[in-house]
């Protein structure tokens, strides 16, 4: 029987994929095999050393101490695309929102009556309503013009950060008519198979920015992109250009934006990330951190975690892991080993020297690495014993053995 401890609210879909046979799960259990996390702040949480994975169902994972559970070979799974359709959509809706002052305008509509446009307290309410309607048509045929903006079509867009999310922005960017650049050195094969080939690449940011007309960030969070849209960038983004960024707030520098927004070295700036200084800047948009605020969105990404993590927890198989690499392996005996450890030399050999001076044959077996960490799921025709997993354990740079039998089908 698996143990699940739920961090959040999980939607009902992603749950149901966990059989109540072998599966409990509750966010109350003090021994949990896994965390289940939407939102929820690892950093200060108590972690048990039972937990062996944690499964966070979005793309984001900065709620999650993710070098602190490498250390304890604890892998941590995230859900990349699970919402990339819903930030798209919210992502084609910030270009219209920072081309034309639409809800600047739709506030200023609602404000005519709150103001009393054309009331008369005089009036029956007949006639009031006469007197407001001709009033409020002549004050916006007059000051509508405020609120105008530039069209979308044949304008250039330059998508930094060509994942799940910035590629089907960039393709339905095409669909309206735009001109589109993208940018991104690590883009993956599946991602640049599913690119338009429409979008022009940009080999540099600085091309990129100083040729767009509007700026649309999908980059993750890191060492290498904080404050990666700073003075240095608004030196040679295009004049006037609009920023959107959907993806994390710490990706521009504030300070640097603002001054920018100031000098209208950019027209607007467009975010998911709400902050006192830019709710006070008159140029910048906030949205209330609306990106993978659907249904739709929060049901994907339940089921991929849920998926990935009961795949983790029965057969050792990682996928979309943020901190080991991608492994798979038939299981063609119905005995595995699962070892997490360092990514340093010897280790393949301690493993199977270990496995074989207990007489336990090897059926077959992968070793992957990434970084400073490697995982091995090693298919064995007998039972390991606990001598076996206790001397794997004694090795120098093995940080978690796992030992799984096949349940029948």
């Amino acid at each position: 029987m698996f143990r699940i401890k739920t961090m959040n609210q999980i939607s009902p879909r992603g749950l149901a994929l966990f059989p109540p046979s072998r599966y409990e799960v509750a966010d109350g259990l003090d021994r949990p095999d896994a965390l289940l996390v939407r939102s929820a702040d690892l950093h200060s949480a108590v972690i048990p050393d039972s937990v062996q994975a944690v499964a966070r169902a979005g793309a984001g994972y900065n709620n999650i101490p993710v070098p602190w559970c490498s250390e304890r070979g604890i892998v941590v799974f995230n859900t990349p695309g699970g919402n990339a359709n819903a930030v798209k959509e919210l992502a084609i809706a910030c270009l219209l929102i920072a081309s034309r002052d639409i809800l600047g305008g739709a506030a200023w509509v609602s404000a005519l009556i709150e103001n009393g446009c054309g009331y008369d307290e005089a009036a029956d309410e007949a006639v009031k309503a006469k007197i407001q309607e001709k009033a409020i048509k002549e004050k916006i045929e007059n000051e509508k013009s405020r609120f105008e903006g530039p069209e979308l079509r044949g304008k250039t867009l330059g998508v930094v950060g060509l994942g799940a999310v910035g590629v089907m922005a960039a393709n339905d960017a095409v669909a309206l008519g735009m001109e589109v650049m993208g940018y991104d050195p690590y883009i993956s094969v599946d991602a640049a198979w599913n690119l338009s080939r429409s979008v022009a690449r940009a080999d540099t940011l600085e091309g990129l920015l100083a040729k767009a007309d509007y700026v649309s960030l999908h980059l993750p969070l890191s060492a290498a992109t904080e404050g990666i849209m700073n003075n240095g960038a608004f030196s040679v983004i295009k004049p006037g250009a609009r920023l959107i960024n959907l993806a994390r707030g710490e990706l521009v520098r504030e300070g640097d934006l603002i001054a920018a927004l100031k000098k209208g070295t950019l027209s607007c700036y467009v975010t998911d990330f709400p902050t006192p200084l830019l709710l006070a800047c008159p140029k910048a948009i906030c949205i209330p951190h609306l990106g993978a605020s659907t249904p739709e969105a929060e049901d994907n990404c339940a089921v991929m975690a849920a998926s990935q993590l009961r795949d983790f927890l029965e057969t050792g198989a990682i996928k979309n892991s943020v901190n080991f690499p991608a492994c798979r392996l038939e299981q063609r005996a119905q005995y595995r080993l699962l070892v997490a450890n360092r990514n340093i030399p010897n280790m393949l050999g301690q493993i199977t020297t270990a496995l074989a001076d207990l007489n336990i044959n090897i059926v077959s077996s992968i070793n992957q690495s990434r970084d400073a960490y490697a995982y091995n799921i090693i298919n064995t025709d007998q039972d390991v014993p606990e001598e076996a997993l206790s001397r794997l354990r004694a090795v120098q740079g093995i940080i978690r053995v796992r030992a799984l039998k096949r349940e029948a089908d």
